[in-house]
């Protein structure tokens, strides 16, 4: 519900705002390392709570945040692993061995896709949420929901694109992906 007198303009950027400070807010967290998926789970509830008119603010987020790493640190770990894993296929790919642009190709895709189904489990995160459960179910939607998934990645070049301009650009746009991530969702939701 909007304030007495607020147009829809004032909402909507109101909105975007909550995202970008959101981002920073991902981005703190987020210096764990391994803890970047509870901070897009925190980020994604905040924002659900906001766009649902529920209040929600840095408290909550930081409360959110501490449920969501108990398990999301696992996720972060296995995430930097893919990671790791992905760089030895493109190292193989510049070494000439053969297979290498192959076994590259299906190794960044495979990223890419890990990488939309974190993003759409943190989207949907609740405190009750087991990290296993939802990563499986949300490697089913970024199967079986290949545009909701284009979003998503479309959202992580925008992120990247960025920060190749301009890197503090890059912190608060997190926000916006975890927006997009949630929207994803909610359209999915409603199919």
């Amino acid at each position: 519900m909007k304030a007495r007198g607020e147009s829809a303009f004032a909402e909507r950027f109101g909105v975007f705002a909550e995202c970008l400070l959101t981002g920073v807010w991902i981005a703190v967290a987020s210096l764990g390392v391994v803890t970047y998926p509870a901070a897009f789970a925190a980020g994604a509830r905040h924002l659900r709570r906001r766009t649902a008119h529920e209040g929600g603010g840095w408290r909550e987020f930081v409360a959110d945040f501490r449920t969501a790493v108990r398990g999301g640190w696992l996720a972060g770990l296995a995430g930097w692993a893919a990671v790791a894993a992905v760089w030895v296929d493109v190292q193989a790919v510049r070494a000439g061995i053969p297979g290498g642009p192959l076994v590259g190709a299906v190794g960044v895709c495979a990223l890419i896709g890990l990488a939309v189904a974190g993003l759409r489990a943190a989207a949907v995160w609740e405190p009750d949420a087991r990290w296993r459960a939802l990563l499986a179910a949300a490697w089913r939607r970024t199967v079986l929901d290949p545009v909701g998934s284009f979003l998503i990645i479309a959202g992580l070049a925008v992120v990247a694109v960025s920060g190749w301009f301009t890197a503090p650009l890059a912190v608060p746009v997190l926000g916006a992906v975890a927006a997009a991530a949630v929207a994803v969702e909610e359209r999915y939701r409603h199919r």
